[in-house]
């Protein structure tokens, strides 16, 4: 395994534990603070764009390159921000308020083998066994996790469908925005994220009125905009030049193990010893997964998004 992939894992790993810590604290926004889900999510990613979009009018380079998006590739990046912000995190925040978040975690790892099979044909990185084998360890070990406490709700369920798809879509989408390097991700990741969260503010008003906001809630939001959001997805769109779709994909899967043990913590919700087996396929799967990458050949590399 060479340097910048190696690097890249552990640049994905360090996201997906602050990715982990953001459901403890998108639950206590919403049960403690009042916080509507859609509004929440909204505000959240608007204030992350907006910080990642003001870093690229200050470097000249950024600067220059942004005002040169436009056409199809402004187009793409609003789709992408589209599926992967307002569809994948908003159908998260509402499953989230409607149901268990265990719930919606079972739902959300199916991800894994819907990437395996989309990354395959519209990106041509056709998964390895290691790969393929590993994804259904996640899978399996989810499910022994969450079973017999489901407590599934239909808002919920049908919201976090609608995630799941928002974030298998969105997972081979990112990857090929950032795979050629064209574009930094500060730029990539600024537009898409800024345009799916208008777009949820504006579901946020019209379907759940003007917001209000207490102290402690304005503290989450700005910690899971500033931190949990634009520092953590341009971290993770670097991550992307050097991992698959199906890599990254279940690289974010170990917050399945990471929310059982912050649930633990802060929401003592301790696991049982079915539970632990799960936990353990879960990291199995992950760290199977990475045995062997086999890599994409040149003339997929050389694709752009400006040339969709």
């Amino acid at each position: 395994m060479n340097t910048p992939h190696r690097r890249a894992i552990v640049l994905a790993l360090i996201v997906t534990a602050l990715w982990s810590s953001s459901w403890v604290i998108i639950r206590f926004g919403l049960d403690d603070e009042g916080l509507r889900p859609l509004t929440f999510a909204g505000v959240r990613y608007l204030i992350a764009g907006l910080v990642l979009l003001g870093a690229c009018v200050i470097g000249p380079r950024t600067r220059q390159s942004l005002r040169s998006v436009r056409g199809r590739e402004l187009l793409f990046l609003a789709g992408f921000g589209l599926v992967i912000v307002a569809v994948a995190q908003g159908g998260q925040f509402v499953a989230i308020a409607n149901q268990p978040a265990a719930t919606t975690s079972l739902v959300l790892s199916f991800t894994p083998l819907l990437v395996v099979a989309a990354s395959g044909r519209s990106l041509d990185e056709w998964a390895t066994i290691p790969q393929v084998l590993g994804a259904v360890l996640v899978v399996s070990g989810a499910f022994l996790y969450f079973v017999g406490a489901l407590e599934a709700t239909l808002v919920g369920m049908t919201a976090a469908v609608v995630a799941l798809l928002g974030n298998s879509v969105g997972a081979v989408m990112n990857r090929g925005v950032h795979r050629s390097g064209l574009r930094s991700p500060l730029i990539t990741t600024g537009v898409s994220m800024t345009v799916g969260a208008i777009v949820l503010v504006i579901a946020g008003v019209i379907l759940e009125g003007w917001p209000t906001f207490t102290p402690r809630g304005i503290a989450f939001i700005l910690w899971l905009a500033l931190v949990n959001g634009s520092l953590a997805w341009w971290m993770w769109n670097l991550s992307l030049r050097h991992l698959t779709a199906t890599e990254s994909s279940v690289i974010g899967s170990l917050m399945l193990t990471l929310i059982a043990g912050l649930s633990w913590i802060f929401l003592a919700e301790r696991p049982s010893a079915v539970q632990i087996v799960g936990i353990v396929l879960v990291t199995a799967g992950i760290s199977w997964s990475q045995v062997r990458r086999r890599r994409p050949s040149p003339s997929v590399v050389a694709g752009s998004v400006s040339s969709k």
